[in-house]
């Protein structure tokens, strides 16, 4: 296909300009009425039907690729993919119709590449959206139409098919590990149990290296992060759309599988630093498993992964270990005041919100892949993406889809689309990834159990709940 021809597709970062949106793409003549609403060049609002129209390429016309990817990304709080994708498919055949009455090869010619262009940006971006076999049927249908026609784009739409088969396969493995993890996880009490004391490995025996292990959870991030599809965040808040009638569609749209992994994974980390801190009998080795995970994340905040960094600051935070006074005094915390003060959540997370910039600068200017790395505080992501939602209608009162909303949350959820596509460059060590992700940790009970018995309840309510956790846990009074 000669380049020309085809609509270039710029990099993710460079998607969105400073203001949210290209500012000068979106006025096209015979859109300024047309169920579309435009302010200094701005679309803002319009009709569901005019905003389908405005995806769909024509012989004049390729829609930007900002449109295409906050559309994608939006449409779904108001119509399943598949309705979509229906609707595009016919479209597309009404212009080739129109433009095309006697089967002028010629104008086929100038519209394929564009039809097949959207197909392209639509399975690499939302490869997702295709696991549903409505898709898959009219995507299939509209290639072959296209394929048909000329040799050229059979070999593109075999190329874009493989591509998207092997990102579906990749997700089905991705998904099998993630079960496989869950069902062989247990409690670390039960293995205390079961295995002396003496066979009891911890984390430093595992790596006793704190840069190593920022470099191993930093794979881990990166992997989990890299199979989060943007249309979660969008489904993560599907409700129900006041002009849809169709009641049942709403169950179906929650598939956010991906999203959640990677927000156990944060909690596990937690609970895993703590069983690590909670667990040594003697207060010395306490201490100095409290210094190694303040190297850990030491180290995560220079790498530019703060979700680690969180969840070490919070398995940390923890009572039971934050109780353990004696231990804490045997620490040097000048390290952990600072680590403390950057992920401050005071004035809504000031601190760690000029690092990121920091971090997301850096890694715009990058030469090698370790300054690209900017792995986000996830929970924090999620919630401002929640509020930006809740803050604003997806509806005019006139019925129009408020796409001035949309333009915000797609600009939020590209910035990530960019920071989910960098290579990990670090080494992986299989030994330390496998204890990361599948060692037993304690629950929040046996936590509690093992922080009383390495520092003894202070006060009437700890002796009590101490007991109680003895004669539940370990079936002794």
């Amino acid at each position: 296909m000669s380049e020309e021809s085809m609509p270039q597709t710029p990099p993710f970062s460079a998607m969105f300009d400073s203001s949210g949106y290209n500012r000068n793409l979106y006025q096209s003549t015979e859109d300024s009425c047309g169920g579309l609403y435009y302010h200094d060049n701005n679309l803002l609002s319009g009709s569901l039907e005019a905003l389908i129209q405005h995806l769909v390429p024509n012989v004049d016309y390729y829609p930007d690729r900002t449109y295409i990817f906050t559309f994608l990304l939006s449409s779904r709080l108001f119509m399943h993919p598949y309705e979509l994708m229906g609707k595009v498919c016919h479209l597309c055949v009404e212009h080739q119709r129109l433009s095309d009455p006697d089967g002028d090869k010629n104008q086929m010619r100038k519209i394929a590449p564009k039809i097949l262009q959207l197909l392209t940006e639509w399975t690499e971006t939302f490869p997702y959206d295709f696991r549903d076999e409505r898709m898959m049927r009219n995507l299939k249908d509209l290639a072959h139409r296209i394929a048909s026609g000329e040799e050229t784009y059979r070999k593109n739409v075999q190329q874009m098919m493989q591509c998207l088969i092997r990102k579906l396969a990749a997700l089905s493995q991705y998904e099998e590990v993630l079960a496989k993890i869950s069902s062989t996880s247990t409690d670390r009490l039960t293995v205390l149990k079961t295995k002396p004391q003496s066979i009891q490995r911890d984390i430093i025996t595992v790596c006793s290296d704190p840069y190593t292990l920022a470099q191993q959870l930093t794979h881990i991030e990166l992997e989990r992060l890299n199979y989060i599809g943007p249309e979660e965040f969008v489904q993560a808040f599907v409700q129900k759309d006041p002009l849809d009638n169709d009641k049942s569609c709403f169950s179906e749209r929650k598939k956010t599988r991906n999203l959640e992994a990677y927000v156990e994974w944060f909690n596990r980390l937690s609970y895993l630093v703590a069983t690590e801190i909670c667990m040594p009998v003697k207060k010395k080795h306490r201490a100095r498993m409290i210094e190694y995970f303040i190297d850990v994340a030491r180290e995560c905040f220079n790498i530019g992964n703060f979700n680690s960094l969180m969840a070490i600051i919070s398995g940390m935070n923890m009572s039971p270990v934050s109780r353990l006074k004696k231990t804490w005094a045997k620490v040097k915390t000048a390290k952990f005041d600072i680590l403390e003060h950057q992920m401050d959540p005071s004035s809504n997370f000031y601190n760690y919100r000029t690092a990121l910039r920091g971090a997301a600068q850096r890694s715009l200017t990058a030469h090698s892949s370790r300054e690209k790395i900017v792995i986000p505080f996830f929970s924090l992501l999620i919630k401002d993406i929640y509020f930006l939602n809740e803050g604003c209608a997806n509806r005019l009162p006139n019925g129009h889809v408020n796409f001035e909303k949309f333009w915000e949350l797609a600009k939020q959820v590209s910035e990530f689309m960019t920071w989910k596509q960098v290579e990990c460059p670090f080494e992986r060590d299989r030994k330390i990834l496998q204890y990361l992700l599948t060692v037993p940790v304690f629950s929040e009970d046996a936590l509690y159990l093992a922080s009383y018995e390495s520092e003894g309840p202070e006060n009437h309510i700890e002796k009590d709940r101490w007991k109680s956790l003895r004669s539940s846990l370990l079936g002794r009074v």
